[in-house]
């Protein structure tokens, strides 16, 4: 029985466990469902309709409220907004400072921080603020501001700010909330308005983030603003020497302290060589990255931007809350949303105002009429109230036809509240004037509501000339190249190999040494019996023993071509090939001959620029061949794939295969463009073809300074084409021809010289110097022409001619200042276009014409 009843029990309580375990999961899906909710809505993401978060608003609602044209310190701002935001007041600082360092809605005073460096505001108390006449122009209506009561009931806050302003896209956000996040960048302040205007007048628009901090930014990927976009964002790094290079401008979301932190980062784990790192920063942004002896300035950007934070990759992802929900818009989805809301309260304004002009002109006219028709004196026999209001109605009642509504009570007990002392100073002139001043006011207002678009455009083209000052686009629009991270990487590691033993790696310090590496590359090496394998960069690897040559290998480098004779160890036949290895499975052993047992290389080359060779083949001298000796020349081959069987070279028995010559480049010289958009070289016929380079060969840099530059054919070159007139592929024989504007001698000279120092990376400076000084025309063509506008004569008369440059001056030396263009005096020189007829000044007319 007692147990019976113990079991009875035990299912008892099990019951009761089973139903409150059952409570709780249903109490914590509905609690966490709410607490995510609330999160989202009253936290991390801002609404779609004034672009800002709870607390931004109810910091901008607070300071409104505080608002006397003074400033208020911000400990004071933050006491009064903790009567509307129920999070405390570290919550509303960071807020406060935040929107204060962007500059739009609140003026500052005081330390309040620097997002360039990092630094942080000063405290609370010692720092000011005040809203902007900006904020004030467009984020504030009473009368269009919806309202509700604060988290206690004790006060209104609004619901949105009548923002006529799309503020969520000039500000940009980031919030993180529960399950969800937002990320919006900051767009540029006149290219908003200007698109807002696009969007009022249906033209197509774009709009591309603009970033507080400069910088240059790659939006090829920018999907809008939504998920699943990219934006890439570069420092601004120039060189400034040969040893120094500095960084202008960072990307956003970085510090100059957390760039220089990664430079030395980079620095310490050998992925760049700097000397040191010096942060200059004051008004302008400014680190100087000292580079050792022997360090290339162009590698090193490119360097920088592979393993530091001078390149960061930035994910938006655009989420808002619109209607009580969360959801995903692109940005010109949300601009759209914000012009057509700015156009409904701007509708809503007017139709405010014009109410309003409609109830002075109504009261204006009957004051007018109570007066002029003395309508007062029919009062003065009446002794009830009722009795005053209908002689007064009486009295309007022949007028009542000419005003827009109906006349009330209201308005007559209006009339009765008139002084006497108004009535007898009453000016009727005056009075016709203030309603004629009325209803020019309401005809515009009924004007600007049937043109309502046009007045929308008409408001966003005032904000642009009102407030659109020093507000131009800070970050550049670039098309960014993908930097091979093999290629920049310092070779900071020494690479040797063991041969017999079939080792390498970098810590084989007394094997043989083989070259530099750096950490990331990969290594090839090929063995006697006809194998190679690829594999990373390590302390020390085994690949297989009697190693007959290794280095560095590069993915995708089709003019690495290795030259190559093996015996077949089935047939005894030596076969000749040519080939390259372009990609490859790493640590896979792979078989350049046919795989049979015994295979064997007797000679084998690596040719970085496909150059072929001559051999000397000796054969056995007991074989039965008539020539035991013979040349073989590797450019007789094609260059295949490393898997083909190649050539049969002899199909007797081999003694030893010796280098003979050394032969040309099979794949002939490399094509090189210039692709003006990132400023680099290229072998993918992206921009201007510059030419087929061979050894030695160099590249002209003809600068809008006045000045040129001999460099390198190498890819990793960078060059300012903002800077640049020309390049092109250097000639040894080629004739510049330039036009200068000489400022200390205040005339215009041209000059012909060739180019006469050899040196590689210096620039040299062939127009004046003095200040003022400019060059007008530079040119590498045979035939230059100038269109050159002059003055002559007494009346100083205007003329322009076509010269012809070459019959104006001899080739001289490239300091030469040249001869002078013209005795009379030159307005303005320009390369000449052909349009139509041309008048060229022959050589004896230029000599009588310019003396």
């Amino acid at each position: 029985m007692s147990e019976e009843i113990q079991n009875e029990n035990n299912e008892e309580l099990n019951e009761q466990e089973m139903q409150q375990t059952t409570h709780i999961s249903d109490m914590y899906s509905e609690w966490f469902l709410e607490y995510a909710s609330y999160v989202i809505l009253e936290r991390a993401v801002p609404g779609i309709l004034d672009g800002l978060k709870p607390v931004q608003r109810r910091i901008l609602h607070s300071m409104k409220q505080m608002d006397d044209g003074r400033f208020n310190k911000a400990a004071n701002v933050i006491g009064h907004t903790m009567q509307y935001h129920p999070h405390g007041d570290a919550a509303i600082g960071d807020a406060l400072v935040n929107m204060g360092q962007k500059d739009l809605m609140i003026e500052t005073q005081g330390n309040w921080g620097d997002v360039r460096t990092g630094d942080s505001a000063a405290a609370a108390r010692y720092i000011e603020a005040r809203l902007s006449k900006f904020a004030l122009e467009v984020a504030f209506y009473d009368k269009t501001t919806e309202w509700q009561k604060s988290y206690d009931g004790r006060k209104n806050e609004p619901v949105n700010l009548p923002m006529k302003f799309p503020l969520l896209l000039a500000h940009g956000t980031e919030g993180i909330a529960v399950g969800l996040a937002t990320k919006i960048m900051p767009h540029n302040f006149i290219e908003l308005l200007q698109a807002s205007i696009k969007i009022l007048q249906k033209e197509e628009f774009t709009i591309l983030p603009d970033f507080p901090t400069g910088g240059m930014a790659d939006f090829s990927n920018y999907n809008d603003g939504l998920k699943g976009g990219k934006i890439r964002v570069r420092a601004k790094i120039e060189t400034v020497d040969k040893k120094t290079l500095v960084i202008r401008d960072i990307p956003f979301a970085t510090t100059t302290t957390s760039v220089m932190e990664s430079i030395v980062k980079a620095n310490e784990n050998g992925k760049i060589k700097i000397k040191k790192v010096i942060d200059n920063t004051a008004k302008h942004v400014e680190v100087l990255v000292e580079l050792p002896a022997g360090i290339s300035p162009d590698v090193t950007i490119d360097a920088l931007y592979a393993f530091t934070d001078c390149e960061v990759s930035i994910s938006p992802n655009s989420c808002v809350i619109m209607e009580e929900r969360p959801v995903f818009l692109g940005v010109s989805e949300l601009l759209r949303a914000s012009t057509k809301n700015t156009v409904r309260l701007l509708k809503r304004e007017l139709e405010i105002k014009l109410s309003e002009l409609n109830e002075k002109w109504h009261f204006s006219s009957l004051e007018k009429i109570f007066i002029e028709e003395r309508i007062y004196r029919d009062i003065e026999e009446c002794e009830t109230w009722e009795a005053v209001i209908g002689a007064i109605d009486k009295g309007l009642e022949p007028f009542k036809d000419m005003f827009y509504r109906e006349i009330t009570e209201d308005d007559i007990v209006r009339l009765t509240e008139i002084k006497i002392k108004r009535i007898s100073k009453f000016d009727s002139f005056k009075a016709d004037e203030a309603i004629k001043n009325l209803e020019g006011e309401i005809k515009k207002v009924k004007s600007n509501l049937r043109n309502l678009t046009q007045f929308a455009i008409h408001y966003f083209e005032m904000l642009i000339q009102k407030y659109g000052k020093g507000r131009e686009r800070k970050t550049e629009i670039r098309s960014f190249e993908n930097i091979q991270v093999r290629q920049v990487a310092v070779a900071n590691q020494k690479l040797y190999v063991n041969r017999a033993d079939g080792f390498i790696g970098t810590g084989l310090r007394k094997d043989e040494y083989i070259g530099d590496c750096s950490d990331i590359d990969d290594v090839i090496a090929f063995k006697a019996d006809g194998t190679f394998v690829v594999t990373r960069v390590a302390d020390k690897s085994f690949v297989g023993k009697d190693i007959i040559y290794a280095g560095v290998w590069k993915k995708g480098d089709e003019r690495m071509v290795y030259n190559m004779v093996y015996r077949d160890g089935k047939e005894g036949r030596a076969y000749a090939k040519r080939f390259s290895v372009t990609a490859i499975t790493r640590d896979k052993q792979n078989d350049l001959t046919k795989g049979t047992k015994d295979s064997k290389v007797f000679y084998f080359t690596a040719n970085p620029n496909s150059e072929s060779e001559v051999v000397t083949v000796s054969l056995n001298p007991r074989c039965s061949a008539r020539l035991k000796t013979f040349d073989f020349d590797f450019d007789t081959l094609a260059i295949k794939g490393r898997a083909s069987q190649g050539n049969i070279l002899t199909k007797y028995p081999v003694r030893k295969v010796a280098h003979k010559e050394a032969g040309q480049s099979t794949l002939g010289g490399l094509e090189i463009w210039y692709d003006e958009t990132v400023g680099r070289l290229n072998t993918d016929s992206r921009g201007t073809f510059l030419g087929t380079f061979e050894n030695g060969d160099k590249i002209l840099v003809l600068y809008k300074n006045g000045s040129l530059e001999l460099t390198t054919y190498d890819l990793s070159n960078h060059y300012d084409h903002e800077k640049i007139e020309q390049i092109i592929k250097y000639d040894p024989e080629m004739v510049i021809t330039a036009v200068h504007y000489d400022a200390g001698a205040k005339n215009f000279y041209v000059k012909r010289f060739k180019v006469e120092s050899q040196v590689i990376g210096r620039i040299f400076q062939f127009t004046a110097e003095s200040k003022g000084s400019f060059m007008a025309i530079v040119s590498t063509e045979v035939e230059t022409r100038a269109d050159m506008k002059y003055l002559y004569g007494k009346q100083k008369e205007r003329s322009s001619q076509v010269l012809d440059l070459k019959e104006l001056v001899d080739v001289k030396g490239w300091k030469s200042r040249g001869n002078r263009l013209s005795t009379y005096h030159v307005l303005d020189v320009k390369p000449h276009k052909t349009d139509g007829p041309e008048i060229i000044i022959a050589q004896d007319d230029q000599a009588d014409l310019f003396g």
